[in-house]
């Protein structure tokens, strides 16, 4: 096997630091069709925030400054809100259509480290969340522009598992005021609420009939996201910084037409299930030039619920000129696929310091369709596990242990089928294993294409369930342990 996958040594990274290409360029590169960018239509109308009794002296709570400021430009068909240098606390922002939140350089939205600014309320039947600091519904032609920031003051949130921390870090997070330890002392929590949450969520989230005044109880523990705009057509995200999120950073859900570009979008290595960018169910999407380091996946593709008239509920994406540090995965497939995902193109892109360069993660319970990946000219480096991994016996998400997997996989519902990705162009410099492919006896994965790779690893190919892997010209450096599975080896197909 060894001797069967060295192939001709190569390097992407001049095709990394080639001179930038613009969106277009990728639009008509894609192998797929994906039609024109389309962005916002806005009334080119200004509107400065002080104008509606907003102070920026990082004490004053300037929610309901927001809240009059949108309704108004709302009611007069929409304009351009500037805010202007400075820092504005303030509880959650509803946004509304046909409004650009423009944030001038200098200026800090800082959400309040007050949870009670942030209520829980109902978003469904029976179904309760904390309201998030960025929110909004139904809406069209919405966009976020300016080099400002929004910091989400997830300290105020998250909890921190030492193991993650500096001394420094963690003597850092003892000292404040009001926190406390799990009762093994290896996980810091904001407060005794957030950490007694933790257990009374796994009955009262289960409880038929639950009540806004139940929630209550879990609320310093249920983390809202950060960004959360839902069923919004046209949705553009030019140039701002997202920091320091409770939760995932930004994660829009069901969009048609998402532009995010010039974008730095930031959560500490430490940030408990603190993605960057999680694209839920959404068409048309376009992330380009556009910075992450995160506490859980980079860039994220997620897509849930019943793919309608067999379309699958999340295609046509283009990620381009992206870098992602740290975090748990660079370029990230799961774990909710039961929506299906087809037709996503990535790109020109730099994975450094990430647990996993590119990771394909579902299990039974929440798995559908994912076909039609196409990935290529991509630099990792300082990766600490895999370089690639396909998993559909992932056992890490919500739906619990493997043996639950294990059992989900017998009822023949929402299982993954992971099949015909196209990966090209890859260089990694280092990482503990090379490749890892785990499928499911009864949906194995396949139809995998591997071209011009190059991957520096102390493991080369781990394990099992998988049909018609095709390396050409694939490289592993320095690996001396394979541990193929004798069906992987089996499906191995050297060019």
């Amino acid at each position: 096997m060894k001797k069967l996958l060295i192939g001709f040594a190569f390097s992407v990274a001049a095709m990394l630091t080639a001179q930038k290409n613009d969106i277009n360029y990728y639009i008509q590169k894609a192998p797929f069709k994906f039609g024109e960018m389309v962005l916002p239509t806005i009334p080119q109308k200004d509107y400065n925030f002080k104008d509606f009794g907003g102070v920026a002296d990082g004490k004053t709570l300037n929610t309901k400054a927001f809240e009059k400021a949108i309704t108004t430009i709302a009611a007069n068909g929409g304009g351009r809100l500037i805010v202007p240098a400075g820092t504005w606390i303030t509880g959650p922002i509803e946004l509304k259509s046909k409004i650009d939140f423009h944030v001038e350089e200098g200026a800090i939205v800082q959400f309040s480290n007050d949870v009670k600014q942030f209520p829980i309320r109902e978003t469904s039947s029976g179904k309760f969340e904390v309201t998030a600091p960025i929110w909004g519904n139904n809406l069209k032609d919405v966009s976020f522009t300016g080099k400002g920031i929004f910091d989400g003051a997830g300290e105020a949130w998250r909890p921190v598992k030492k193991f993650k921390t500096t001394d420094a870090q963690w003597k850092e997070l003892l000292a404040q005021k009001g926190s406390t330890l799990s009762d093994d002392g290896k996980i810091w929590w904001p407060s005794v609420a957030a950490k007694n949450g933790e257990e009374l969520a796994k009955v009262i989230t289960k409880t038929p009939n639950a009540t806004m005044e139940m929630y209550e109880q879990i609320h310093h523990f249920l983390r809202p996201m950060m960004f959360t705009l839902s069923k919004v057509t046209n949705l553009l995200i030019d140039g701002p910084t997202f920091r320091n999120s409770p939760k995932f950073v930004i994660n829009p859900k069901q969009i048609t037409n998402l532009v995010i570009r010039n974008t730095t979008v930031y959560n500490p290595k430490w940030a408990q299930n603190g993605d960057g960018i999680d694209i839920s169910a959404s068409k048309n999407v376009i992330i380009y030039n556009t910075k992450v380091n995160a506490g859980d996946d980079g860039i994220c593709m997620k897509s849930s619920g019943t793919p309608k008239n067999g379309e699958a509920n999340l295609q046509n994406v283009i990620i381009a000129e992206c870098t992602v540090n740290e975090g748990h995965g660079g370029f990230v497939i799961g774990s909710n696929t039961d929506g299906g995902m087809k037709n996503i193109y990535v790109t020109n892109c730099t994975f450094d310091g990430t647990d996993i360069g590119i990771r394909v993660k579902s299990n039974s319970g929440r798995g559908g369709d994912v076909s039609q990946i196409f990935i290529d000219n991509i630099e990792m480096k300082n990766i600490i596990k895999e370089a690639v991994m396909f998993d559909t016996f992932y056992a890490d998400a919500p739906v619990g242990s493997t043996k639950e997997s294990e059992a989900a996989q017998q009822t023949g519902e929402k299982v993954p089928y992971f099949h015909d990705f196209y990966i090209s162009n890859v260089n990694c410099a280092s990482s503990e294993t090379a490749f890892s492919f785990t499928g499911l006896p009864e949906k194995r994965i396949e139809n995998l294409y591997f071209k011009n790779v190059n991957i520096t690893s102390k493991k080369g190919i781990v394990g099992q369930n998988a049909n018609n892997i095709v390396f050409e010209n694939v490289k592993i450096n320095n690996s001396t342990d394979y541990k193929v599975d004798s069906n992987l080896k089996k499906a191995i197909v050297v060019k």
